[in-house]
Protein backbone atom coordinates (compact mmCIF):
# COMPACT_ATOMS: atom_id res chain seq x y z
CA UNK A 1 0.00 0.00 0.00
CA UNK A 2 1.29 3.48 -0.70
CA UNK A 3 2.45 5.50 2.05
CA UNK A 4 3.22 9.45 2.38
CA UNK A 5 6.64 9.71 2.64
CA UNK A 6 6.78 13.77 2.24
CA UNK A 7 4.86 16.61 3.20
CA UNK A 8 5.24 20.07 2.07
CA UNK A 9 3.99 23.60 2.84
CA UNK A 10 5.07 26.98 0.71
CA UNK A 11 3.67 29.37 2.94
CA UNK A 12 4.91 32.33 0.65
CA UNK A 13 4.05 31.88 -3.30
CA UNK A 14 7.28 30.80 -5.08
CA UNK A 15 9.48 30.89 -2.07
CA UNK A 16 10.69 28.43 -0.01
CA UNK A 17 9.16 25.49 1.36
CA UNK A 18 9.02 23.71 4.70
CA UNK A 19 9.41 19.91 5.03
CA UNK A 20 7.13 19.02 7.85
CA UNK A 21 6.15 15.43 9.53
CA UNK A 22 2.49 15.79 10.13
CA UNK A 23 0.20 18.86 8.48
CA UNK A 24 -3.37 19.95 8.79
CA UNK A 25 -5.69 19.44 5.84
CA UNK A 26 -8.01 21.78 5.59
CA UNK A 27 -10.56 22.61 2.34
CA UNK A 28 -8.30 24.96 0.71
CA UNK A 29 -5.06 22.58 0.89
CA UNK A 30 -2.29 21.86 3.67
CA UNK A 31 -2.74 24.81 6.58
CA UNK A 32 -0.62 27.69 5.49
CA UNK A 33 0.02 26.78 2.36
CA UNK A 34 0.29 29.56 -0.01
CA UNK A 35 -1.38 31.72 2.30
CA UNK A 36 0.93 34.54 1.48
CA UNK A 37 2.03 35.96 -2.07
CA UNK A 38 4.39 38.68 -2.95
CA UNK A 39 3.73 41.24 -5.69
CA UNK A 40 4.23 44.80 -7.38
CA UNK A 41 2.94 47.87 -5.65
CA UNK A 42 0.18 47.31 -7.48
CA UNK A 43 -1.40 44.08 -6.85
CA UNK A 44 0.26 41.74 -9.67
CA UNK A 45 1.61 38.48 -8.39
CA UNK A 46 5.56 37.95 -8.43
CA UNK A 47 6.66 34.19 -9.10
CA UNK A 48 10.03 32.13 -9.64
CA UNK A 49 9.30 32.03 -13.17
CA UNK A 50 10.67 35.54 -13.68
CA UNK A 51 12.27 35.96 -10.31
CA UNK A 52 14.32 32.99 -9.54
CA UNK A 53 15.54 34.83 -6.51
CA UNK A 54 12.50 34.48 -4.35
CA UNK A 55 13.41 30.55 -3.86
CA UNK A 56 16.42 31.93 -1.20
CA UNK A 57 13.31 33.69 0.83
CA UNK A 58 12.60 30.98 3.83
CA UNK A 59 10.18 30.39 6.05
CA UNK A 60 9.67 28.95 9.65
CA UNK A 61 5.67 28.76 10.86
CA UNK A 62 6.72 30.01 14.62
CA UNK A 63 4.36 30.20 17.25
CA UNK A 64 2.47 33.05 16.46
CA UNK A 65 4.34 34.34 13.67
CA UNK A 66 5.75 33.66 9.91
CA UNK A 67 9.34 33.79 10.53
CA UNK A 68 11.19 35.12 6.96
CA UNK A 69 14.46 35.04 6.20
CA UNK A 70 16.92 35.27 3.25
CA UNK A 71 21.19 36.28 3.10
CA UNK A 72 22.20 39.12 3.86
CA UNK A 73 18.84 40.12 5.54
CA UNK A 74 17.92 40.55 9.32
CA UNK A 75 14.79 38.02 10.32
CA UNK A 76 11.48 39.31 9.47
CA UNK A 77 7.78 38.14 10.82
CA UNK A 78 4.22 38.64 10.10
CA UNK A 79 1.27 36.98 11.78
CA UNK A 80 0.24 33.75 11.30
CA UNK A 81 -2.99 34.96 12.24
CA UNK A 82 -5.23 36.90 10.02
CA UNK A 83 -7.33 38.71 12.38
CA UNK A 84 -3.88 40.38 13.51
CA UNK A 85 -4.37 42.12 9.92
CA UNK A 86 -8.02 42.94 10.23
CA UNK A 87 -7.75 46.05 9.76
CA UNK A 88 -4.72 46.10 6.74
CA UNK A 89 -5.64 47.63 3.58
CA UNK A 90 -7.71 44.99 1.10
CA UNK A 91 -5.94 44.19 -2.20
CA UNK A 92 -7.54 42.67 -5.62
CA UNK A 93 -5.61 40.88 -7.01
CA UNK A 94 -5.02 37.69 -9.31
CA UNK A 95 -3.48 34.52 -9.57
CA UNK A 96 -3.22 33.82 -13.65
CA UNK A 97 -6.16 34.76 -14.57
CA UNK A 98 -8.29 34.16 -11.10
CA UNK A 99 -9.54 36.73 -9.03
CA UNK A 100 -7.34 36.49 -5.79
CA UNK A 101 -7.61 38.94 -2.25
CA UNK A 102 -5.22 39.83 -0.14
CA UNK A 103 -4.56 42.02 2.62
CA UNK A 104 -1.72 44.01 3.05
CA UNK A 105 1.10 42.99 5.11
CA UNK A 106 2.72 46.64 5.78
CA UNK A 107 5.72 48.70 4.90
CA UNK A 108 8.11 46.79 6.92
CA UNK A 109 7.35 43.51 5.24
CA UNK A 110 7.59 45.67 1.46
CA UNK A 111 10.71 47.36 2.53
CA UNK A 112 12.27 44.30 3.69
CA UNK A 113 11.13 41.99 0.18
CA UNK A 114 12.12 45.22 -2.02
CA UNK A 115 15.52 45.65 -0.87
CA UNK A 116 16.29 41.62 -0.84
CA UNK A 117 14.27 41.05 -4.42
CA UNK A 118 16.04 44.62 -5.73
CA UNK A 119 12.12 46.17 -7.19
CA UNK A 120 9.24 47.34 -5.69
CA UNK A 121 7.40 44.35 -3.47
CA UNK A 122 4.81 44.18 -1.17
CA UNK A 123 3.54 40.98 0.81
CA UNK A 124 -0.20 40.24 1.02
CA UNK A 125 -1.90 37.65 2.95
CA UNK A 126 -4.88 36.04 1.47
CA UNK A 127 -8.35 37.54 2.92
CA UNK A 128 -9.98 34.99 5.17
CA UNK A 129 -13.28 36.83 4.34
CA UNK A 130 -13.12 36.21 0.48
CA UNK A 131 -12.64 32.78 -1.72
CA UNK A 132 -10.66 32.02 -4.58
CA UNK A 133 -13.38 29.32 -6.54
CA UNK A 134 -10.98 26.06 -8.01
CA UNK A 135 -12.01 25.65 -11.92
CA UNK A 136 -15.77 24.37 -11.92
CA UNK A 137 -14.44 22.00 -15.00
CA UNK A 138 -12.35 20.09 -12.19
CA UNK A 139 -14.23 20.46 -9.05
CA UNK A 140 -17.65 18.23 -10.37
CA UNK A 141 -16.51 15.26 -8.00
CA UNK A 142 -16.27 17.32 -4.99
CA UNK A 143 -19.50 19.67 -5.67
CA UNK A 144 -16.91 22.58 -5.96
CA UNK A 145 -13.35 23.94 -4.06
CA UNK A 146 -11.63 27.05 -2.77
CA UNK A 147 -7.64 27.48 -2.74
CA UNK A 148 -5.65 30.15 -1.70
CA UNK A 149 -2.34 31.36 -3.67
CA UNK A 150 -1.91 28.24 -5.23
CA UNK A 151 -1.57 28.53 -8.75
CA UNK A 152 -5.10 26.74 -9.30
CA UNK A 153 -5.59 23.59 -7.15
CA UNK A 154 -5.28 23.29 -3.46
CA UNK A 155 -2.59 20.09 -3.33
CA UNK A 156 -0.08 18.65 -5.42
CA UNK A 157 0.55 15.02 -5.51
CA UNK A 158 4.18 13.34 -6.50
CA UNK A 159 4.99 9.80 -6.44
CA UNK A 160 8.96 9.25 -5.78
CA UNK A 161 9.33 6.85 -8.06
CA UNK A 162 8.75 9.68 -10.96
CA UNK A 163 11.31 11.18 -9.38
CA UNK A 164 13.47 8.70 -9.40
CA UNK A 165 12.84 7.58 -13.32
CA UNK A 166 13.37 11.21 -14.00
CA UNK A 167 16.62 11.34 -12.00
CA UNK A 168 18.26 7.59 -14.00
CA UNK A 169 17.31 9.76 -16.91
CA UNK A 170 19.24 12.88 -16.12
CA UNK A 171 22.07 10.61 -14.90
CA UNK A 172 22.48 8.34 -18.03
CA UNK A 173 22.95 11.60 -19.81
CA UNK A 174 25.51 13.43 -17.22
CA UNK A 175 23.12 15.66 -15.42
CA UNK A 176 23.03 15.58 -11.89
CA UNK A 177 19.92 13.95 -9.62
CA UNK A 178 17.40 16.76 -9.09
CA UNK A 179 15.14 16.98 -5.43
CA UNK A 180 11.81 16.98 -5.20
CA UNK A 181 11.73 20.43 -4.55
CA UNK A 182 12.17 21.13 -8.07
CA UNK A 183 8.06 20.52 -8.37
CA UNK A 184 6.85 22.17 -5.27
CA UNK A 185 5.02 19.33 -4.13
CA UNK A 186 2.59 18.62 -1.24
CA UNK A 187 2.66 15.40 -0.79
CA UNK A 188 4.99 12.73 -1.66
CA UNK A 189 3.74 9.26 -2.09
CA UNK A 190 6.02 5.86 -1.97
CA UNK A 191 4.87 2.83 -3.01
CA UNK A 192 3.55 3.83 -6.47
CA UNK A 193 5.24 2.78 -9.72
CA UNK A 194 6.99 5.83 -11.86
CA UNK A 195 4.39 8.05 -13.29
CA UNK A 196 1.31 5.60 -11.81
CA UNK A 197 0.25 8.84 -9.46
CA UNK A 198 -1.03 9.90 -13.46
CA UNK A 199 -3.73 7.24 -13.03
CA UNK A 200 -5.39 7.57 -9.37
CA UNK A 201 -8.58 9.13 -8.97
CA UNK A 202 -8.95 8.83 -5.55
CA UNK A 203 -6.51 8.80 -2.40
CA UNK A 204 -7.82 7.49 1.09
CA UNK A 205 -6.67 7.83 4.68
CA UNK A 206 -8.69 5.27 6.79
CA UNK A 207 -10.72 6.77 9.87
CA UNK A 208 -8.41 6.52 12.73
CA UNK A 209 -5.16 6.10 10.81
CA UNK A 210 -3.97 9.28 11.77
CA UNK A 211 -1.25 8.26 14.45
CA UNK A 212 -0.75 9.50 17.99
CA UNK A 213 2.69 11.58 17.30
CA UNK A 214 3.20 15.08 17.22
CA UNK A 215 5.00 17.24 14.77
CA UNK A 216 8.05 17.12 17.00
CA UNK A 217 7.57 13.41 18.11
CA UNK A 218 6.38 14.01 21.63
CA UNK A 219 2.57 12.58 22.00
CA UNK A 220 -0.62 14.26 19.77
CA UNK A 221 -2.84 16.40 21.41
CA UNK A 222 -4.59 16.91 18.37
CA UNK A 223 -8.85 16.82 18.68
CA UNK A 224 -11.20 14.14 17.96
CA UNK A 225 -11.05 15.47 14.41
CA UNK A 226 -8.16 13.77 13.73
CA UNK A 227 -9.55 10.34 13.42
CA UNK A 228 -11.43 11.94 10.06
CA UNK A 229 -10.97 9.57 7.25
CA UNK A 230 -9.62 11.48 4.34
CA UNK A 231 -10.72 11.59 0.56
CA UNK A 232 -8.71 13.13 -1.94
CA UNK A 233 -9.84 13.29 -5.57
CA UNK A 234 -6.80 14.15 -8.30
CA UNK A 235 -8.38 15.51 -10.69
CA UNK A 236 -5.63 17.22 -13.60
CA UNK A 237 -1.81 15.86 -14.65
CA UNK A 238 -0.01 19.42 -13.12
CA UNK A 239 1.63 20.67 -16.36
CA UNK A 240 4.68 21.90 -15.79
CA UNK A 241 6.26 25.44 -16.63
CA UNK A 242 10.06 26.00 -16.85
CA UNK A 243 9.61 26.95 -12.75
CA UNK A 244 11.62 23.18 -12.48
CA UNK A 245 14.97 24.82 -13.92
CA UNK A 246 15.63 26.77 -10.78
CA UNK A 247 18.04 25.29 -8.23
CA UNK A 248 16.10 25.68 -5.21
CA UNK A 249 19.47 26.13 -3.21
CA UNK A 250 21.36 28.54 -5.03
CA UNK A 251 17.83 30.54 -6.76
CA UNK A 252 18.98 30.48 -10.04
CA UNK A 253 19.37 27.25 -12.90
CA UNK A 254 21.86 25.07 -12.53
CA UNK A 255 24.86 27.03 -14.46
CA UNK A 256 25.81 23.39 -16.43
CA UNK A 257 22.46 22.42 -17.15
CA UNK A 258 20.25 25.38 -17.09
CA UNK A 259 17.53 23.89 -19.49
CA UNK A 260 17.19 20.61 -16.89
CA UNK A 261 14.95 18.40 -16.04
CA UNK A 262 12.45 20.45 -18.45
CA UNK A 263 14.73 19.17 -21.36
CA UNK A 264 14.87 15.70 -20.46
CA UNK A 265 11.09 15.60 -19.55
CA UNK A 266 10.43 16.70 -22.92
CA UNK A 267 11.48 13.83 -24.20
CA UNK A 268 9.02 11.56 -22.58
CA UNK A 269 6.42 13.73 -20.80
CA UNK A 270 5.33 15.92 -23.12
CA UNK A 271 1.17 15.67 -23.29
CA UNK A 272 -0.79 16.60 -26.38
CA UNK A 273 -3.49 16.91 -24.14
CA UNK A 274 -2.20 20.04 -23.01
CA UNK A 275 -0.59 21.43 -26.24
CA UNK A 276 2.71 19.17 -25.61
CA UNK A 277 3.20 20.42 -22.24
CA UNK A 278 5.47 18.80 -19.95
CA UNK A 279 2.90 17.00 -17.08
CA UNK A 280 4.73 15.96 -13.51
CA UNK A 281 2.39 15.11 -10.88
CA UNK A 282 -1.45 15.46 -10.44
CA UNK A 283 -3.49 18.12 -8.76
CA UNK A 284 -5.80 17.08 -5.97
CA UNK A 285 -9.07 18.15 -4.25
CA UNK A 286 -10.33 17.76 -0.53
CA UNK A 287 -13.35 15.88 -1.45
CA UNK A 288 -13.75 15.01 2.85
CA UNK A 289 -11.76 14.90 5.86
CA UNK A 290 -10.51 18.69 6.44
CA UNK A 291 -9.71 19.50 9.65
CA UNK A 292 -7.91 15.86 9.43
CA UNK A 293 -4.18 15.42 10.09
CA UNK A 294 -1.78 13.99 7.41
CA UNK A 295 1.45 12.57 8.12
CA UNK A 296 4.68 10.87 7.30
CA UNK A 297 4.29 7.14 7.08
CA UNK A 298 0.55 7.06 6.88
CA UNK A 299 -0.60 4.37 4.84
CA UNK A 300 -2.82 5.61 1.55
CA UNK A 301 -5.41 3.96 -0.30
CA UNK A 302 -5.11 4.63 -4.16
CA UNK A 303 -8.14 3.79 -6.33
CA UNK A 304 -7.16 3.88 -10.03
CA UNK A 305 -8.61 5.01 -12.96
CA UNK A 306 -7.51 4.70 -16.48
CA UNK A 307 -10.44 6.20 -18.67
CA UNK A 308 -11.70 4.78 -22.04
Amino acid sequence: MPTISELFVYPIKSCAGIALNEARLLATGLEYDRNWMITDPHGAMYTQRAYPRMALIKVELGDEDLVIRAPGMRELCTPLDAARLAQAPRVDTSVWRDAAYGLDTGEETAAWLSEFLGLPARLLRFDPLRERIVDRDYTESTGGATTFFADGFPLLVVGQASLDDLNARLNSKGAPSIPIDRFRPNIVLDGLDAYEEDFVERLSVAAGANGTSGTNGTSGGHSANDAAAVELRLVKLCARCPMPTVDQARGAPDPDWPNEPTDTLLGYRASARFDGAVTFGNNALVASGAGAWLRVGQEVQAELAFGD
